[in-house]
């Protein structure tokens, strides 16, 4: 009997990584940065966030920053005034925005 309590234990602990997965994939460092969207321009590829401290990017100040966008469909998911939690990267053209959802 103790055996199938620990299969069973093991399974719920498989499906609940494989449930909550989907979200760790976005935000896989906990690097995410809480802000609000300021400006959106799809035609550049730009968003314009208005966040706290970015200590994944260095930043230890609140800012209001232009970023690119890794994929252009980002844009689509958020619009001026939202909440958001994004992830970034620096690279050689400056920061971009990797990963951005609507804050809960």
């Amino acid at each position: 009997m103790n055996r199938i309590i620990r299969i069973a234990g093991a399974a719920s602990l498989a499906l609940a990584l494989t449930l909550s997965a989907p979200w760790g994939a976005v935000f896989a460092q906990g690097a995410d940065i809480d802000g609000e969207v300021k400006k959106i321009d799809e035609g550049a590829g730009k968003i314009t966030l208005k966040h706290g401290p970015a200590r994944s990017l260095g930043m230890d100040e609140p800012m209001t920053m232009v970023y690119r966008v890794k994929d252009p469909a980002l844009l689509k998911q958020v619009k001026v005034g939202d909440k958001v939690r994004f992830e970034a990267k620096e690279g050689d053209g400056g920061y971009t925005v990797t990963a951005i959802q609507k804050a809960k």
